[in-house]
């Protein structure tokens, strides 16, 4: 969980980048809409999991990367997805994973809010 909670917040950080290199009015939107959720689901999963497991140890995260086009925020955005899925399979708590289905939500599940809405 330290690892995704990590991933997470660092997330913000880096959607925000993205969000202000953007020449698209799409992808600048998009990325908005995930910078103002992602903190809320993110902080709410490691409440959830400190309520039970204690606190969270961060990890490092790498550094900012810089936009150099949609393929490059689709896969930044794939690659946390990924990361998500594979770590949640470790979760048995259902209220926690169904925080988890949120940010998965967020991120691109469902919704494709950052993944297919960026495309556009």
């Amino acid at each position: 969980m330290e690892e995704i909670i990590s991933i997470l917040f660092h997330s913000r950080t880096q959607a925000h980048v993205f969000h202000l290199q953007t020449d698209s009015y799409a992808q600048h939107i998009a990325l908005n809409k995930y910078y103002d959720g992602i903190v809320g689901l993110a902080d709410g999963l490691a409440e959830a999991w400190q309520g039970k497991y204690g606190k969270i140890q961060f990890k490092a995260v790498n550094g900012i990367e810089q936009y150099k086009g949609l393929e490059s925020v689709v896969a930044y955005f794939e690659k946390i997805l990924k990361i998500v899925e594979e770590k949640r399979k470790a979760i048995k708590e259902s209220y926690i994973q169904n925080l988890i289905d949120g940010v998965e939500e967020l991120i691109g599940g469902k919704s494709k809010l950052v993944v297919m809405k960026t495309r556009y």
